[in-house]
């Protein structure tokens, strides 16, 4: 049998085949354009994500046989808010978890809701990229969208929707709006009342590793699969990436250096730092981790390395890694 892995990154869209035993047998890469109408602003429209994967499906199957893929598993970027309408459609654009423009929302949470209101009721305190300031943004911003909204989800879950017809999230990703109730793996009503949105408009929950359901007919025509392949919940992309390193279970790191820069520890059981400087978010194993997170890293390397040529017999004099401590 194969599988279909989906990473529904920031700037391209990345696509794995495997066998059941792991072993890796294609890989295809489709980009998308990435939009700061404003600065200080990030935003992308989820049709580009939904067309990156009806061309990546197809061309990751090219000579393999579509009838022996029997599940997807998608992970992707995390806090992103998708908002949809009652006839499913997209109201605005995606805003993105690099985003900046909830600044004064985030500050009205941590310092008017409280941080350790916060921290109760969550596991977390407020950033500007998670999920909830960005509603509270469009609440007070675009009150006659944000009145239009009949389903919220992330965008990995826009995804698994287009390919289902589910609206559904795993609690990996959940944990990351500022919505949920980490410990006990709900939806916070007292988060979702000071957002001024109800259960009923966010996904339903799942283990990462839980099937959502089946192909429907339209995604299996488009990407050329069967009705009978399977879609898990999947995960964020930080506790996918943990899992795929085999950290799970107690006690296990992992640092990771992308776009973002995170370290990210796991726990069989829920606790929270109390200084509130990492993340508490259920994992992708079933458990739980900590995470503290920086928006840029090897993205400021590569700003550094490519704005401020430096010769290159000098470069090393003024890198963090010097040849002999490779």
């Amino acid at each position: 049998m194969l599988y279909i892995g989906i990473d529904l990154g920031t700037s391209a869209c990345k696509f794995l085949l495997t066998d059941e035993k792991g072993n890796i047998l294609n890989i295809v890469s489709q980009e998308y354009p990435l939009e700061f109408p404003q600065p200080g602003w990030s935003q992308q429209d989820p049709s580009d994500w939904w067309k990156a994967v009806k061309l990546g499906i197809p061309k990751l199957l090219e000579g393999f046989d579509a009838g022996n893929v029997a599940g997807i598993g998608c992970g992707g970027q995390m806090h992103g808010l998708v908002v949809l309408d009652d006839h499913d459609e997209v109201i605005r654009p995606a805003i993105l978890w690099n985003d900046g423009r909830t600044q004064s929302q985030t500050e009205y949470l941590n310092n008017e809701i409280g941080k350790e209101v916060l921290s109760g009721r969550t596991a977390n305190i407020a950033f500007a990229g998670f999920t909830a300031p960005k509603l509270l943004w469009m609440r007070e911003n675009e009150p006659d969208l944000f009145a239009r909204i009949a389903k919220i989800m992330l965008p990995k879950d826009y995804i698994n929707y287009k390919l289902t017809g589910i609206h559904c999230t795993d609690y990996s990703d959940a944990g990351g709006m500022l919505l949920l109730d980490v410990e006990h793996k709900c939806w916070s009503a007292p988060m979702l009342e000071i957002c001024g949105i109800r259960e009923d408009q966010m996904p339903r929950l799942y283990e990462s590793w839980e099937c959502v359901g089946t192909l429907t007919q339209e995604a299996a025509d488009v990407t050329g699969l069967s009705t009978d392949v399977r879609v898990c919940a999947g995960a964020g992309d930080n506790a996918a990436a943990a899992v795929g390193c085999g950290v799970v279970g107690e006690g296990g790191c992992n640092i990771s250096l992308g776009t973002s820069g995170t370290i990210f520890i796991t726990d069989k059981n829920f606790s929270v730092d109390p200084l509130n400087a990492l993340h508490s978010f259920p994992h992708a194993d079933g458990g739980f981790h900590l995470m503290g997170c920086i928006l840029s890293a090897a993205s400021c390397n590569k700003w550094w390395t490519t704005t401020i040529p430096l010769p290159e017999e000098h470069f090393w004099d003024f890198a963090w890694i010097r040849p002999e401590r490779i």
